[in-house]
Order: C-alpha cells, then structure tokens, then sequence
C-alpha cells in the first residue's frame, strides 16, 4: 500500500488541509450545498462577500450566460456583517474546515471597521478583501486599480486584525503585478487572483443590455486562460502565496494553476454547475498525486517547465 500523497498546504499563516477553496459569492453563506457533500472535506470556504451594513444589490435580471462563461451583476448584495455573524456563523462553527469572511466597503473606514468587528469573532479564521469596489471618498474609483488606495485598504486591515489577511485582486487594470506587490509592501498574507473581468451581453430584439446594470462581472471556462496568466504573472512578482482563481471546472484546471505558482485555487462558477464541483476536484487532485507519484501537493507548485 503507497503512501497516502499530502494535501495540506499553508496561504499566508493559516494551514488548510488540501488547496481546494471555494469562491465568494458562490457558495452562499457555506452551508447551502452541505446536502450534496460534507464541507468539513473541503481546504477552505469563503463565503459570501459581507459589508458593515445590508445591501440588496442590483435590479434584476442580474446573471446571464454567456459562451463558456456567465455574466453577473448581483451588486454585492449581502445581509451585513452583524446578522451574518448572529444567524449564519454558529452553523459555521460546526463545519470542520476554515470560514474565510470576504468583505468590501466602500471608504478606508468601512473597510477598518469590518476588521475590527470581525477580530472579537470565534470561527472566522481569515479575511479576504474585496477591492473592487468604488472608492467614494476618491469619486468612485475602484481601490484595486490604484497601488496606494489598494496599500492604503490593506494596511488598515492587517492593523485591525491579527487573522491572515488575503487581497483579492481586480483583472481590469493595465498592470495588476503592480497592485500585487503595493498590498504586499502593505502586510497582505496572500492574494487572491483574480476576480471578474468586466463585460456586457445584448439582447438584438430589444437592443437592450441583457442585464439590468447593462455591465457585469465575467466568469467560467472563458475567462481561465487569462486568470491562468494573471495568476503565474502575481507569483513571479510577489513573495506572498497566491490563491488562483477564475474558470477552474475540474482537478485538471487546478493543477494548471499549481503549476504556475498558485498555492491554492478557488472554484466560483463551477458550483452552479455541479454543486459537487469543489469536492469532485479535490478527489481528482488525490487521485492524481497518488497516479504520479507526488507524495506531497507542495511539490507541484510553481514546477512549471518553461524550456
């Protein structure tokens, strides 16, 4: 009998037992999919992204499919962060796996208060920060496409709390290496690549957008071969471990962002298609390891083979 290969894998201070995390925004507030498997299995859940206060979000229609892909503009909608942690966290706290909180505000402030609120919490064991949102104190520029308003966000965070802070970072920018490298100067513990990229469908009968928002955030297989790029790019620019996301379906997309350097992947979209996804691709990744050999997950990341 083989050795059994090891999954465990460490992002930024906090010890997961194998790199499968799935996305904000995706998986509810972590305890929606538990019928189809036990979450306990799973490195990580991050649950839906949390502001200091509800938000409803936008009008409907607000998802829409696209080719290999799917279009949301949901609006960050959320139940905030008080009622998240009297009515959702103690279900939580059952379930044998890492809470990771994403949160988004939109000033310095909110973003330090969330910290703050969440560092007095049992059961959350880090944070991830949603920096694409608008900045209101600077007329609406998302933190996330500039270095300083992103260092700024970070820094108030990492000063707030002492769980592992991880930065999640916008694709809509022109060099996202330099927003890498600004949050890690600023304490971050890892980051998240990356979030959505931005896009609109039409409906030709109508001339409409599809979407009542008319742009939304783009997701799924279409958007993977840029998020891969985005992904490799981050870890040859930062020390930092990163968290790889954006388009990953199977174990086979996982480990392709092992390969270019990712410690971690996140599974978004591909929960609303098989809500097994997450746990169909960390059996995949064992299955693998003890296929080839790799005795240790740890072995796979950033082996890529560039000659």
């Amino acid at each position: 009998m083989g050795i059994t290969p090891a999954l465990s894998v460490d992002i930024g201070g906090l010890r997961i037992k194998n790199p499968v995390i799935t996305a904000s925004g995706t998986f509810g507030y972590g305890t929606e999919l538990s019928p189809f498997f036990d979450p306990s299995r799973l490195g990580a859940i991050i649950v839906k992204g949390l502001s200091l206060r509800p938000i409803p979000g936008n009008p409907p229609p607000r998802i829409v499919e696209t080719p290999c892909g799917l279009l949301n503009s949901i609006g960050l909608a959320n139940i905030g962060i008080e009622a998240f942690i009297e009515e959702k966290l103690p279900s939580l706290r059952t379930i044998e796996t890492p809470i990771i909180t994403n949160i988004y505000g939109h000033s310095i402030e909110e973003y330090g208060e969330l910290a703050t609120r969440i560092e007095s919490v049992d059961g959350i064991s880090a944070i991830e920060i949603n920096i694409s949102c608008p900045n209101v104190d600077k007329g609406g520029m998302v933190f996330g496409t500039d270095p300083e308003t992103a260092a700024m966000v970070t820094d108030r965070v990492v000063k707030n709390t002492t769980k592992p802070v991880i930065v999640k970072l916008t694709p809509n920018v022109t060099d996202s290496t330099a927003i890498a490298k600004a949050v890690e100067s600023a304490g971050a513990g890892a980051l998240s690549v990356t979030n959505t990229f931005l896009g609109m469908s039409v409906d030709i009968a109508t001339r409409r957008p599809k979407l009542a928002n008319t742009v939304g955030g783009l997701s799924g297989p279409a958007i993977k071969p840029m998020a891969l790029y985005l992904t490799h790019r981050a870890a040859e620019a930062v020390k930092i471990p990163i968290i790889g996301l954006g388009g990953i379906m199977d174990y086979q997309d996982a480990i392709e962002f092992l390969l270019v350097g990712a410690r971690a992947i996140q599974v978004g979209t591909a929960n609303f298609i098989n809500p097994r996804a997450a746990i169909e691709i960390v059996d995949g990744l064992m299955d693998f390891c003890e296929r080839e050999n790799i005795n240790d997950i740890n072995d796979l990341i950033g082996s890529l083979i560039k000659e």
